[in-house]
């Protein structure tokens, strides 16, 4: 098939198969590792009856920091001020939205969960539509993103609610139904369509709360995200996802990442459906539930406003220095900050606020946040080039590029899944020159097609700790240059995906219902420790998500 690149938006023990044609979607044997004493089984009584986790995307640690220290009664200085702070937290690699949630509800990074991204390629699957398996040729594009929607273009994915976007409150729980099945890519062993928790190779956090008889509830931007209910398809009773990427309101132009006042407007709707939750209701408020064990949304507001060069007259991303933010961005941190005190102000007026860990983090950060440091290069020609010289060495061959995605990193899946193919790949990169514009539009040009890493074949399989037949990994993993985003354009100033500093370093911060004072810990930690980290908080083992035991992954540390 013909490359995709994005340019708009953020773009082992055997666990079982999670389809029937379980080869294509199981993991790979290895040995578990153990996790410290305080994360074996049975080592944790419940601190708390309630977990309420918060991913604000493209929020660094940095950014607390700055928050708290200028807004020292702001909500998020209270929940610092009463939190344990772990100031040196990264996400996994890619950075994308897609792994990094994976990560934080599963405890596993991409290896182990299977996720690499939210749009990627997949060797061993067929083409989306193919009825005729027999016959198809396996190779298919897995895009768990708004294309996978019944319609793209409407906040409620397809359902037929009228009076949208305001009725988008009665937006059903269960998403998978807005998923199109001819979106989705097909299993050859049984020639249907593989849902999104189909892909995943490991259980989730919600499937053990649910196993455990507890209510389970989360808000997010794609129907997609029921990837979240994990391989039962069952882990979230009530998954509100309305598409960030459709239509946005009338007085808005283009979807609702493309002005940030509809982005807040978009994110309102959540923090909404959250309050409901917190109330003892379902997301719509109409039905009473009881309160979740395991609920929370995920925030774009940050992201947007760190992306959009301007946008309601503001100018977007970060001042000169690379650590102040802009005055769009800090209207959209301060936008996070009222929602964060709706909710700490609803856990208090219902007695919540005794029974309810938080739980503030961030699927990814951003990069540059730099502005002097941002180069927007055209990966378009870059592709173009690496297929003509491919087929000028190979006559008759076609295109080497099969699939690729590059936001602030290049994934590429190639035609021929070779080593020498993937080492052709890497050659042209490490030798030719991309071209784009800086901040300020001045054309640059940029060295080893903006990469300053280059994995090819068997390398990439060790970077994730795979194996080399893994069919969803990318035969090439590009790591960019400080400042590069992947873009042919001038409508974006940030991008995430990689494995810069900025895309990774988020926060976590962890307030049980007992704290008292701040506590900062500078040790080393993941997001994926906040999968066991959840499960301690509610008494549950946290060695249950099945990626914990295969990477030996630990609950956050209580000390410095």
């Amino acid at each position: 098939m013909l490359s995709t690149r994005r340019t708009a938006g953020s773009r082992v023990l055997v666990v079982g198969a999670a389809l029937a044609g379980g080869a294509l979607l199981a993991g790979v044997v290895a040995a578990p590792s153990l996790a410290d004493e305080g994360d074996r089984e049975g080592g944790h009584g419940a601190t708390a009856k309630h977990v309420l986790l918060l991913s604000v995307d493209g929020l660094h640690q940095k950014d607390v920091d700055a928050y708290v220290r200028a807004n020292p009664k702001s909500a998020m200085a209270a929940l610092a001020n009463r939190g344990t702070d772990y100031t040196n937290a990264v996400t996994p690699v890619p950075s994308d939205s897609f792994p990094g949630m994976v990560a934080q509800v599963t405890g596993g990074n991409p290896g182990t969960t299977g996720v690499y991204y939210d749009d990627t390629y997949n060797r061993a699957l067929l083409p989306a539509g193919t009825t005729d398996c027999a016959a198809a040729k396996p190779g298919a594009e897995v895009a768990f993103t708004e294309a996978a929607d019944k319609n793209q273009d409407s906040i409620d994915a397809g359902q037929g609610l009228s009076g949208l976007p305001s009725s988008i409150l009665s937006m059903t729980g269960a998403p998978a139904s807005l998923l199109n099945p001819a979106a989705l890519p097909v299993d050859p062993a049984t020639c249907k369509p593989v849902y999104p928790h189909q892909y995943l190779k490991v259980n989730t956090v919600f499937e053990v709360a649910k196993q455990a008889g507890m209510r389970t509830a989360w808000s997010d931007k794609h129907p997609a995200y029921e990837i979240l209910n994990g391989p039962s398809g069952a882990g979230i009773d009530d998954l509100f996802t309305p598409e960030i990427n459709s239509i946005a309101g009338a007085q808005f132009s283009g979807d609702w990442t493309k002005d940030n006042a509809a982005t807040q407007q978009y994110d309102g709707y959540k923090v909404t459906a959250v309050l409901n939750e917190i109330d003892g209701k379902d997301h719509s408020g109409a039905n009473a539930e009881p309160v979740p064990a395991i609920f929370g949304m995920n925030f774009q507001s940050v992201s947007t406003a760190q992306k959009l060069p301007t946008s309601d007259g503001l100018t977007g991303g970060y001042l000169a220095d690379g650590k102040t933010p802009g005055p769009l961005l800090a209207k959209a941190l301060g936008f996070v900050d009222t929602s964060l005190a709706k909710f700490t102000a609803e856990l208090k007026k219902t007695g919540h606020d005794r029974d309810t860990t938080i739980i503030l983090s961030a699927k990814h950060g951003q990069s540059p946040t730099d502005p002097a440091a941002l180069k927007r290069i055209d990966d378009g020609p870059i592709i173009d080039g690496l297929n003509a010289a491919w087929t000028a060495a190979h006559p008759g061959s076609g295109a080497l590029v099969a699939f690729s995605t590059d936001d602030d990193i290049m994934q590429l899946w190639l035609s021929q899944h070779t080593q020498a193919a993937a080492d052709f790949a890497k050659n042209y990169l490490a030798t030719h020159t991309g071209s784009g514009t800086t901040y300020s539009t001045a054309p640059i040009t940029v060295g080893s097609s903006g990469l300053t890493d280059i994995y090819a074949g068997a390398a990439v399989a060790k970077y994730f700790g795979t194996s080399a037949s893994d069919s969803r990994i990318p035969d090439i993993l590009g790591i960019a240059q400080t400042g590069v985003v992947y873009t042919g354009g001038t409508s974006k100033i940030a991008e995430h995906g990689g494995a810069s500093a900025d895309d990774r370093d988020v926060p976590i911060v962890v307030a049980t219902p007992d704290a008292r004072r701040a506590k900062r810990i500078g040790a080393p930690v993941e997001t994926t420790q906040i999968a066991p980290t959840i499960l301690s908080q509610l008494g549950l083992d946290p060695r249950a998500p099945q990626a914990v035991r295969i990477e030996g992954t630990k609950s956050l540390p209580s000390e410095r």
